[in-house]
């Protein structure tokens, strides 16, 4: 009977620290950064095919040539803008990473305007095949900023939630993480005149 009060202050201990969700917090952390370099190479796989279509449409379009060094340019500002894991934190470099991918997508979309002037362009089977990959680029990046997001509100509602929310204050000190947001220019509706 002694052993078994002995015991039961230990037995209590660890049916709490089972419940506190030191472990689930960890895993839905690294979900978050998995997430997050799912969107990194999403991200790498546009800023790979983009040299590829701008030479095909370079040889098409010389003359376009203001709307081609856009197109290098934001990509290359794209590609130095750098948001680590420790960063998913800071409001401050997330937006400064939307802002520069941003302004790579609406690049992009001046780009296209410029292959509609191109009856050629359009035709030529190179031009395609990349149009479609880069297509289906934007596909995969919208996607795993969603899965990214969805990590995200899975994670920060954890961490506020009891009784991790009390593990996390006493013991981890996780921060919340910011979520992926819409570049304000997508917020405009496009005007299309025919």
């Amino acid at each position: 009977m002694q052993r078994l009060i002995r015991c039961t202050p230990m037995l209590f201990a660890l049916m709490l620290l089972a419940g506190c969700g030191y472990n689930s917090l960890q895993v839905q952390e690294e979900a978050v950064f998995k997430a997050w370099a799912d969107v990194e190479s999403t991200l790498q796989r546009r800023s790979d095919l983009i040299p590829n279509l701008v030479e095909t449409v370079r040889g098409y379009a010389r003359h376009e040539a203001e709307t081609l060094e856009a197109v290098i340019n934001a990509r290359a500002k794209a590609t130095s803008v750098r948001v680590s894991p420790d960063d998913l934190s800071n409001p401050t470099a997330m937006a400064n990473f939307q802002a520069a991918q941003g302004g790579l997508s609406s690049a992009l979309g001046k780009l296209m305007v410029v292959v509609e002037q191109y009856p050629d362009l359009k035709a030529n089977q190179n031009f395609l095949d990349l149009q479609n990959q880069l297509e289906g680029t934007e596909n995969r990046i919208n996607v795993a900023r969603q899965r990214y997001n969805k990590a995200v509100e899975e994670f920060n509602g954890a961490i506020r939630k009891f009784p991790q929310s009390l593990t996390n204050s006493v013991l981890l000190h996780l921060d919340r993480k910011e979520y992926f947001k819409a570049d304000e220019q997508a917020k405009t509706v496009p005007k299309v005149e025919f």
